[in-house]
């Protein structure tokens, strides 16, 4: 990775207001997962808003590939076209009458042509999973389908670096999820991710570095497991330790042995009490992960297998997997975490089905090859063609030993 955005001591003071950015270095690098996380008032929102020139400092340097930030209407054109910012309300984004025309209205101001407009809004659509809302008025919207309409504005002017103002705000826990697991996909495609939240909680999932703030201050910046694992600058920062971390500490203080590994997730909990405790896993043998294209698997038979009850759970990560399972009438045991609840239920002995496309395909190889790495495990992905081809006419039989696995999925 190399620097795409760096801030260089930075300065604001609000008119008749406290300072709200004081003294603030950064530097972001390409293809980054980045949470500022803070309590409200720490200064975030308004050190996002430096990032693609909707505030300027009273001091200090803003910087775009290496070029410092040109406050002109043009220049910042051209920034805006590279640095999407979505923010916290959506009502103070959303501005037309219709989807189609709100998310045209970047399109149409760097002057695409009508095709080009039209072709950026529909791919822009479909990628948060909107298509079909052309149409609709914007006011008769839920507040997820409004962040993903905001989104789809962004997108649709392709930029590289993607801001988002406290993503998850006022939204209910589902749709909660599938904004983060559309900001995994976003990255997946080559998107550097920042965003600001109060919640450690989500941060500290799914951020791959972490910038603590309070009263305009940066206080660290460091990888999740580590900021979040140290009380002082939690309690600098007006946060709480994840539960993850706190159930980690616990069995530590139980008599469990700290492994030098602080858990991230409920998968590295189980790693860990099973490596403690080799009894804790009952199965000897791991379950394999079953992995359908989304792109070319027939949906006939995609619901026959899934209602045969062959797998003891099934998962969809991407907009168009999603899709298709919604078209299937297939209800999913998982939407966000997916890889990890699929490894779960292989460490069980269980087979599991993900289905997913385009470059996720290989994210989840590489996730379940890293598993193996690490654990000594042998969790094995199977293609679902490969799976159903095996199984002849049926092919609802347990997983069979003559199914080719595959440690790579090619695109």
């Amino acid at each position: 990775m190399n620097c795409i955005l760096e801030l260089t001591n930075l300065e604001y003071h609000y008119p008749n207001g406290p300072k709200a950015l004081e003294g603030v270095s950064l530097r972001i690098q390409r293809g980054e997962k980045l949470a500022l996380v803070g309590p409200n008032g720490a200064g975030k929102s308004t050190l996002l808003l430096m990032l693609n020139g909707m505030l300027r400092p009273d001091s200090g340097t803003v910087r775009f590939n290496g070029n410092p930030v040109s406050y002109t209407r043009k220049a910042l054109m051209e920034l805006r076209k590279q640095v999407g910012f979505v923010f916290q309300n959506p009502d103070h984004q959303i501005i037309a009458p219709t989807v189609y025309q709100d998310v045209a209205f970047g399109p149409v101001n760097l002057d695409y042509t009508e095709e080009e407009v039209k072709r950026s809004v529909r791919e822009a659509l479909i990628y948060v999973g909107m298509s079909g809302f052309d149409r609709r008025p914007p006011h008769n919207l839920s507040g997820g389908e409004k962040k993903k309409v905001a989104m789809a504005g962004v997108l649709a002017m392709n930029p590289d670096v993607l801001v988002f103002d406290e993503p998850t705000s006022a939204l209910d826990p589902d749709s909660a999820r599938s904004i983060m697991e559309l900001l995994d996909e976003l990255h997946h495609a080559g998107k550097s991710i920042i965003i600001s939240t109060h919640d450690g909680e989500l941060a500290y999932a799914w951020a791959d570095r972490v910038i603590l703030m309070n009263q305009g201050k940066i206080i660290v910046g460091s990888k999740p497991e580590d900021a979040f694992s140290d009380k002082q600058l939690l309690a600098e920062a007006g946060l709480s330790k994840p539960v993850i971390i706190e159930l980690y500490d616990a069995l530590c203080e139980m008599g469990m042995p700290r492994n030098g590994r602080i858990p991230k997730s409920v998968l590295d909990v189980v790693r860990i009490l099973e490596t403690e405790y080799h009894h804790a896993t009952a199965c000897e043998a791991c379950g394999s992960i079953i992995l359908a294209d989304a792109a070319s698997s027939d949906d006939e038979s995609l619901t026959r297998f899934i209602h045969a009850g062959t797998v003891a759970a099934v998962g969809a990560m991407g907009t168009a997997a999603k899709e298709k399972a919604g078209q299937c009438g297939i209800s999913l045991t998982c939407s966000y975490g997916v890889i990890d609840k699929c490894l779960l239920k292989a460490l069980s002995g269980k087979n599991s089905l993900i289905i997913t496309s385009g470059g996720m395909i290989n994210r989840v190889c590489n996730r379940v090859e890293e598993f193996n790495a690490e654990s000594g495990k042998n969790v094995e992905i199977v293609r679902y063609e490969d799976f159903i081809r095996s199984q002849g006419p049926a092919g609802h039989e347990p997983l069979s030993e003559s199914v080719e696995t595959i440690p790579v999925f090619e695109e």
